[in-house]
């Protein structure tokens, strides 16, 4: 089995996806909408379409929800989030104080019935299942009521609308299936946008923090340049007291210290200074063979033998890469999965022609099982069991097929054939990724 895990921060992160939560201003705006559309239906059926209806039970029922709700705004702060408990709460009596309404206006019988599937569906996709499946059952417990008992539905006098019962027992069912496939439907809509929001949150981390490391060369050589003046300044005026202080001997070994201390920190800093002068042109310009071997060799030794290589021996044509931090870190996170699960050897292979430029991490390890293979590149893809913060999150390979997309790329992943192990393929187009002539 071919895992598609990596855990960028070595057991820290916590990544569990987390239920949403609703503030008190959504849930109070919602039943002002219900509110003015059950009275606005009641008041249009009883005086305008003339069916007569129990308008004074009606109605009441009508304000104890605008009641609530005005209490609501009145005694909470709109802004503030509703606790589990609270929204779950709110929508049970709204599921409540809808099915009394259905009750009295025909219950089944009414086509309004259908709306029991709001509440519900918020309740799914906003609270966690515990709380959810209660507001469900009592939604359900509801249309069990009106089938027991409910006014009849309000028709035209002396017609009376008696619908068979084999058809109010279909209606039921079918209310409880939509309510049901819609609530199982919000829900994993639900689950899936915030599984992607939290991968791609870890995913921008990452990358943030690549970009630091990567901008520490530039930071070092800039705090040789600021620190190398005071520096002089203090060695110039320590050489100066050595010199004035030669009567006393204890001020006259202070001022050598400092001197001889000065002196060292000129050194560490002219250190700095040429390393970065020598890695300046490898900093925005990478080989392509450089470049595998950078993000390889923090894996060397861990097990399998990792081979780099070109696929073209001239290596006089081999594109020069500007140096991207996405790029070397989804790399190397492809290339840390093949050593998870090769036998004995990981190979890297580097190609290019006019248009693009060809990376391939393959592994002779069992390779991609299909149903990993059918959605790996998704976040949360993992065959690894694990608790969050402890790896087994899934995010590795999303976090690295992300952020080669990013930079321009495209990643295919297969299989070499019958035991053949796993093969990654990454692509780019040369202009996406190729340095520009260098200067001087």
């Amino acid at each position: 089995m071919r895992d598609a895990d990596w855990d960028p921060y070595g057991g820290d992160a916590q990544l569990t996806p987390v239920f949403g939560r609703l503030r008190v201003r959504t849930l109070v705006m919602l039943r002002w909408l219900a509110v003015a559309g059950q009275t606005l239906t009641v008041l249009a059926v009883h005086y305008v379409v003339g069916f007569e209806l129990p308008l004074g039970f009606c109605l009441g029922i009508i304000l104890t929800s605008a009641w609530i709700n005005a209490w609501l705004t009145l005694a909470i702060s709109p802004q503030r989030f509703a606790s589990d408990w609270e929204a779950a709460a709110q929508l049970a009596f709204d599921v409540a104080q809808l099915c009394a309404l259905l009750m009295l206006t025909g219950g089944l019988q009414n086509p309004f019935v259908v709306m029991l599937a709001a509440p519900v569906t918020i309740a799914v996709a906003a609270l966690p299942p515990r709380w959810s499946l209660g507001v469900g059952l009592i939604g359900m417990a509801g249309t069990g009521a009106m089938w027991l008992w409910s006014l009849p539905l309000p028709w035209f006098e002396g017609q009376p609308l008696e619908l068979p019962i084999v058809y109010v027992l279909g209606l039921w069912v079918a209310i409880i299936v939509a309510v049901a496939f819609t609530a199982v439907y919000s829900r994993r809509v639900s689950q899936e946008g915030k599984r992607m929001a939290t991968a791609l949150a870890a995913t921008q981390s990452v990358l943030s923090r690549e970009q630091r490391l990567s901008a520490m060369g530039t930071l070092a050589a800039a705090a040789a340049h600021e620190l190398g003046t005071p520096l002089a300044t203090i060695q110039l005026t320590a050489k100066e007291m050595q010199r004035d202080l030669k009567d006393n001997e204890l001020l006259r070994e202070d001022a050598e210290l400092m001197v001889t201390q000065a002196r060292r920190c000129r050194d560490i800093l002219k250190r700095l200074g040429d390393v970065q002068s020598v890695t300046d042109l490898r900093h925005d310009r990478v080989e392509l063979m450089a470049a595998l071997e950078e993000a390889a060799a923090p894996l060397r030794g861990l097990g399998p033998q990792i081979d780099v290589k070109l696929a073209d021996e001239d290596r006089e044509a081999a594109p020069v890469l500007r140096r991207m931090p996405e790029m070397i870190y989804g790399i190397g996170n492809f290339i840390e999965n093949a050593v998870d699960f090769a036998e004995t050897r990981v190979t890297i292979e580097g190609r290019w022609d006019p248009g693009h430029v060809y990376i391939r991490v393959s592994d002779d390890g069992p390779g991609f099982s299909p149903d990993i293979l059918a959605k790996i590149g998704e976040p949360y893809v993992t065959t690894r069991s694990g608790t969050p913060g402890q790896g087994g999150l899934g995010l590795g390979v999303f976090i690295a097929k992300t952020m080669i997309e990013n930079s321009g790329g495209v990643v295919r992943f297969s299989n070499a054939g019958q035991g053949g192990g796993a093969v990654v393929t990454l692509r780019w187009p040369r202009k996406q990724v190729e340095a520009g002539p260098a200067l001087g």
